[in-house]
């Protein structure tokens, strides 16, 4: 039976709609009662509608981690993909701190920064294949800058794309050491069971109005959420 059923636009498509409910919840219905309700109980912790939409949301990121790697090794343009991040990235930024702190100043980055990060350690270990002293210092480097901007998921997010890239070839070990990588958000680890339904096709997002709504998507539903929040 062949389980290779998803397309890269729907992995798109549902690393989005995670994304929508993590969000929806963390920054909105989380605040109203109805939603830290206990509807069941695990030993002593209580299990709420909030938390259980939170722990849905955490499988987004290793699909969008996936992507970007699935991403850098099928562009054919690997400078304007990037550049491509670091716009969104930059745009992203008050909707991301005004979700936040109501304001246009927040010590923390979007994850587009983290995607960011971990496509040009993509490059550099691309780049620098046979230089490995200084494809070390690049990787070190955009450590540092992932722990410096303190952008959504940080180093772990960054170390994580990295992971999937030099496991890309062996689908076992990446899920079982991608999983264990996610440390605290173990349960992020399912996200490698529609990753493992990949069938290696672009599928239905194609062309620029495409492409560019699923990178909009991010920025747009921030702005929405906190419009929504205050209303």
């Amino acid at each position: 039976m062949n389980v290779r059923i998803l397309s890269g636009s729907h992995l798109k498509l549902l690393a989005v709609l995670l994304m929508l409910v993590d969000h929806l919840a963390a920054f909105w219905w989380c605040k109203w009662p109805e939603f830290q309700t206990a509807l069941f109980t695990v030993g002593s912790r209580a299990v709420t509608p909030c938390m259980l939409m939170r722990l849905v949301g955490r499988l987004a990121f290793p699909l969008f981690a996936f992507l970007i790697v699935e991403g850098f090794l099928h562009t054919r343009n690997r400078k304007r993909y990037g550049i491509n991040l670091a716009v969104f990235a930059l745009l992203s930024e008050i909707p991301w701190n005004l979700v936040h702190t109501g304001s246009l100043l927040c010590p923390s980055q979007n994850v587009f920064f983290t995607l960011l990060l971990g496509y040009l350690g993509l490059c550099a270990i691309e780049r620098y294949r046979e230089r490995p002293v200084v494809m070390a210092g690049w990787l070190i480097g955009l450590l540092v800058v992932s722990i410096f901007l303190r952008a959504d998921y940080g180093c772990s997010g960054y170390g994580f794309i990295l992971l999937l890239y030099a496991l890309k070839d062996n689908k076992l070990l990446q899920a079982v050491i991608g999983s264990c990588v996610l440390g605290s958000r173990w349960i992020a680890g399912l996200a490698f069971i529609p990753i493992n339904m990949y069938n290696g096709q672009r599928g239905f997002v194609k062309g620029p109005v495409w492409k560019y709504a699923f990178y909009l998507f991010y920025p747009l539903h921030l702005l929405a959420i906190w419009w929504l929040a205050r209303h």
